[in-house]
């Protein structure tokens, strides 16, 4: 499992240049599998966890038994737009958010 997480983080590494967050989950789900396999990934997500939990805290929720994978996606899309869009956001950009997350609610359930 722990070669398999690896391999993972290294396709995600290669996918990442590509245009479009393809690379971002991909990674993300390795990084998983690596440390739900091992104890030394483990510490060092410790670490990490202490160092920058708002960095670290999308993950802990993805490794639960039954993981909120939508919210969490939301989260951190709302994260990135907060961090691009400093100003506030206009009507369609409302809209377009709410729309969106009615059709992740729809496929997650």
């Amino acid at each position: 499992m722990m070669a398999l997480g690896f391999l993972i983080i290294g396709l995600g590494i290669l996918i990442a240049p590509l245009p479009g967050p393809g690379g971002i989950p991909v990674i993300a789900l390795g990084l998983v599998l690596l440390l739900r396999s091992s104890w030394w990934a483990k510490r060092q997500f410790i670490r990490a966890q202490h160092a920058r939990p708002k960095w670290v805290y999308p993950f802990r929720r993805l490794m639960r038994k039954k993981p909120e994978i939508a919210p969490v996606f939301w989260q951190q899309a709302l994260r990135a737009e907060k961090v691009v869009l400093r100003k506030r956001p206009s009507r369609q950009l409302i809209r377009v958010r709410k729309r969106a997350r009615r059709v992740l609610r729809r496929a997650f359930r």
